[in-house]
């Protein structure tokens, strides 16, 4: 309890708040970084997933790939990066980027794959063309569990961007290095409380954004449905009675 208590005060510490390195600082750097990845990961993998999904083509690839890039470790692409290109963001970016495809490609393609095909093809009945029914139809149907998968990858990222600070100077990560560095205990567990506080924060903004981009009819009809749910079936008790059989 002693090392919470001595983190807490680290936390507290106006000290930590101004100046170089501070935890604005290294907040800021924290998110820059995990913006700049997602930003990266998402312009690769989600047209990909989306295609996929559309189409149907090359899912068992991408299943494979998702597993493959899952299965990788992210320190040692880091280090093997890291010993490449030399100091710097550019090896973090690209672990990270590497990190966060799978669960964006997932999402991609599994949204669009919820979609009812019979919906499609009443769309396609309609005169759709294929661009109007990925942007009209699908995307806005399975924008929750595309949502979904750009959540799990930001978590990801998040978390993990700490190792950034195992080759460059930059983000929350600094200060567990450095404090496993000098032995200062309080430190670590500040610089991981916030990372961890942070991750929460994200979480949250993005289970609310997966509840707003549910379209407005889908909700509806789910309301409808718990409204008039399935009539509770009665189960007799006791013996059951025989009409004209008493004695």
């Amino acid at each position: 309890m002693n090392l919470f208590a001595d983190a807490f005060a680290w936390l507290a510490d106006p000290a930590n708040w101004s100046g170089a390195g501070s935890i604005p600082q290294r907040l800021g750097e924290h998110l820059w970084v995990s913006a700049v990845v997602l930003v990266i990961a998402a312009v690769i993998a989600l047209p990909v997933g989306a295609w996929v999904g559309h189409t149907g083509r090359g899912r068992e690839p991408a299943v494979m790939l998702s597993g493959g890039l899952r299965a990788l470790p992210t320190l040692g692409v880091l280090t093997l990066f890291g010993t490449w290109l030399g100091i710097g963001l550019q090896a973090p970016v690209i672990a990270l980027v590497i990190l966060a495809i799978p669960p964006l490609l997932a999402g991609a393609y599994a949204g669009f794959e919820s979609v009812d095909r019979r919906t499609i093809d009443a769309a396609r009945a309609m005169g759709m063309r294929e661009l109007q029914i990925v942007g009209k139809v699908e995307l806005p149907l399975g924008l929750p569990i595309v949502v979904g998968g750009i959540r799990s990858a930001t978590l990801q990222i998040i978390a993990t961007a700490t190792l950034a600070a195992y080759i460059a100077d930059e983000g929350l990560g600094r200060f567990i290095f450095s404090g496993l560095k000098t032995r200062d205990y309080a430190e670590m567990l500040g610089g991981s409380i916030l990372v961890i506080l942070l991750a929460l924060v994200v979480d949250g903004l993005f289970a609310l954004a997966q509840r707003l981009v549910v379209p407005a009819g889908v909700r509806a009809t789910r309301a409808r449905e718990l409204r008039s749910g399935p009539a509770r079936s009665r189960t007799a008790v006791g013996q059951p009675i025989t009409e004209g059989n008493q004695q």
